[in-house]
């Protein structure tokens, strides 16, 4: 491969990187968290009682605490909630 060719692949290569990334940004603002709709250990980061940090730790499904990422403008419609809500809808510390 002579050196306009492997500048040329460079090139494809990085354009192609772009095109991906951007996609992948576009997707991630098409989503939303939502509260109480995940399964066990497929939540999606800490939950708001702050038991976890991390995804994949709720202990039971459909927990008001623990969220997961869903296109937007689909919570609702699954039965789940706002972060505003969920934090309503937790029982209260004594």
């Amino acid at each position: 491969m002579n050196q306009r060719q492997l500048i040329a692949a460079a090139a494809v290569s990085l354009a192609s990187l772009s095109v991906l990334s951007t996609a992948a940004l576009a997707q991630n603002t098409a989503k939303e968290k939502c509260y109480g709709v995940a399964k066990a250990g497929q939540n999606d980061c800490a939950n708001l009682a702050g038991t976890h940090s991390c995804a994949g730790q709720a202990k039971m499904d459909n927990d008001k605490g623990d969220w997961k990422y869903v296109a937007a403008g689909t919570c609702q419609q699954m039965g789940g909630m706002t972060a505003d809500d969920a934090k309503m809808a937790m029982p209260k510390k004594s």
